[in-house]
Parts: structure tokens; C-alpha cells; sequence
């Protein structure tokens, strides 16, 4: 009897202590926490277009006290940092610094890589909340953090809107307990970071599709006999004997329901062919050129654009 008393005791002692192993999972229901394919800007092989992020803001009320600055908003400063990862990350872009700047007008200042779009975004909404469960012998409690961002992408030259949408994702830690005895988790802050990840990772990929549908842009920065230049380099996706063509900007006509000047379609005036790239970063390089054909203003330059050959 004591002995079946002992093998009894041992085998409930096993399973107790199996039992209270706790277990901690993290799990996004709604978008992806991946950052991105880590080979993508290795293999993507083309002209790569130019991004700015010009701002991203936190409507919701969170961690907005009585010392809030709205300058140094973590959250919004989260979700840029989070975005640009992950459109850098696809290769297919060059990502620029424009955080200051207050509107799209603004770009045009940058004569020598101007931004083909600028990105507006915001987080419209955060809620955390925490549920449990309670079983006969066990204990389980989950974190739960939602949250949703709100993307507009403007084409800087006709000053459109060409995509606007708002994505929505969530993340989850839950952790179990058995008998009172195993691990117990406390804040989570990390689920912030997973909750916008997954937010924005639903977005990226229309962001991704609507700024290569349009036409890869560049510019003649310089017209002398000896030497054309254009912006752009080997970063940005362009070769020796690459060809181009090359526009004449369009005129300048106010929307009478914005206010703002767009620009209409320009014409084809001519042809040209890179011979060779110059510089260190995506906005002090450019490239040698010679024009194949068409009849260049080598005094006005600005009404000129250069455009991926059809």
C-alpha cells in the first residue's frame, strides 16, 4: 500500500511540474511583422524611385499628458522609422530625409534629386487591453495591443493623391500559469512596435505598387559642350548606355477645387544615353550623358525632365 502510495505520488509530481512549464507566445492576427524580404535590395534590378517621408503623426491620445511634445512624439517618429525600413528594405526605392518639411510645394526646392513622392501618414488609432482565463487548475493572461495608420501618397510633380488607405493590425503576448506555479509576464512594450508593424506591413505593398506605375523621373543639372549632366547614379538603378527620353514639362494650371499649381502632361522632345555615373550618395550623384537626338534649351534647363524610355 505505501509503495503504490509513493509510485502515486511520484507520477502526480511529474505531472504537476510538467504542468506548470508557463509559455509565452507572440502572435499579429491582422498583417505580417516581417520587415521586409532581406534580399530584396540586393536582387531588385531597375530604376529605383525617390521617397520622402515627409510626416507621420499621432492623432490617438495616447502618452499625450500634460508635458507632451508633439515634436518628439515616439510613436509617430515609431511608424516613420517603421514605414521607411520597410519600403528601403524592398529595394526599389531611395529613400530621402524630408521630415521637416511642411508641404508638398516645399520638394521643389530640392533641384537636384526632388522627391517622386511624398508620403503623409498618421496613426489614427491605439488601444491596449488585457484578458484572462480561468480554468480548474490553470491561469491564462494575454496583452493585447491594436492599432491602426492612415497612408496618403502624393506625386509631387501633379500634386495628386494617387493612393490614400488605412491598415489596421494587432499583437498578442499571452502567458499560462497552472496551480499558482510558472512564469508571469509584465508589460510588454514591444507589442507596441508589433501592433504598427503590422499596420503599416498592410500597406506597403500597395504603397510599393502605386509608385512603380509611375514614370521614373531625373534631371539635366548641366548643358556645356564637353559634358550634360543629369541626377541620378548608380543607386538609383542607372548603367552606362542606359537611354532615356526626354520631356518638356508640361504647363503649370491651378486646381480651382485644391488651390494647388499641377503640373499637365509634358511632350517628348528627344533621346539621350548615359556614358558614365559620378558620386557617393543618392543626392550628390549624377551621370555624363550625350543627347542621341532632339533640340536642347541649354539656357533653361528646369523645363526639361528626363523619363525612363518607353
Amino acid at each position: 500500500m505505501i509503495r503504490k502510495f509513493i509510485i502515486m505520488s511520484c507520477i502526480l509530481s511529474a505531472f504537476v511540474l510538467t504542468s506548470c512549464v508557463s509559455t509565452k507566445q507572440d502572435v499579429v492576427s491582422s498583417g505580417t511583422l516581417a520587415t521586409g524580404n532581406e534580399n530584396a535590395a540586393a536582387t531588385y534590378v531597375g530604376l529605383k524611385r525617390k521617397v520622402a517621408i515627409a510626416r507621420f503623426s499621432n492623432e490617438t491620445q495616447y502618452a499625450k499628458g500634460a508635458f507632451y511634445d508633439k515634436e518628439n512624439d515616439p510613436m509617430s517618429k515609431q511608424a516613420s522609422d517603421i514605414l521607411s525600413t520597410k519600403l528601403a528594405n524592398s529595394g526599389k526605392f531611395i529613400m530621402l530625409e524630408r521630415s521637416d518639411l511642411d508641404s508638398v510645394i516645399a520638394e521643389k526646392q530640392y533641384s537636384q534629386v526632388p522627391a517622386d513622392f511624398i508620403i503623409v501618414g498618421s496613426v489614427t488609432q491605439y488601444g491596449r487591453r488585457n484578458e484572462g482565463e480561468t480554468g480548474l487548475l490553470t491561469r491564462s493572461l494575454r496583452q493585447i495591443v491594436e492599432a491602426s495608420v492612415s497612408i496618403r501618397l502624393i506625386d509631387t510633380v501633379t500634386g495628386q493623391i494617387v493612393y490614400a488607405e488605412e491598415g489596421s493590425g494587432e499583437a498578442v503576448t499571452e502567458n499560462t500559469t497552472t496551480m499558482g506555479l510558472g512564469g508571469r509576464t509584465g508589460y510588454d512594450a514591444t507589442l507596441d512596435d508589433k501592433a504598427i508593424s503590422a499596420a503599416i506591413s498592410k500597406l506597403v505593398e500597395n504603397i510599393i505598387n502605386n509608385c512603380m506605375d509611375k514614370p521614373w523621373r531625373s534631371y539635366l543639372i548641366s548643358y556645356e559642350d564637353d559634358a550634360v549632366i543629369i541626377s541620378g547614379g548608380k543607386s538609383m538603378g542607372i548603367k552606362p548606355n542606359d537611354t532615356f527620353d526626354i520631356y518638356e514639362k508640361g504647363k503649370l494650371v491651378k486646381n480651382p477645387a485644391t488651390g494647388m499649381m499641377i503640373e499637365l502632361p509634358g511632350k517628348k522632345i528627344g533621346s539621350l544615353q548615359v556614358i558614365s555615373s559620378a558620386g557617393n550618395t543618392a543626392e550628390s550623384e549624377y551621370s555624363f550623358v550625350k543627347i542621341t537626338s532632339g533640340i536642347i534649351d541649354s539656357k533653361n534647363l528646369s523645363k526639361y525632365e528626363i523619363m525612363e524610355a518607353k
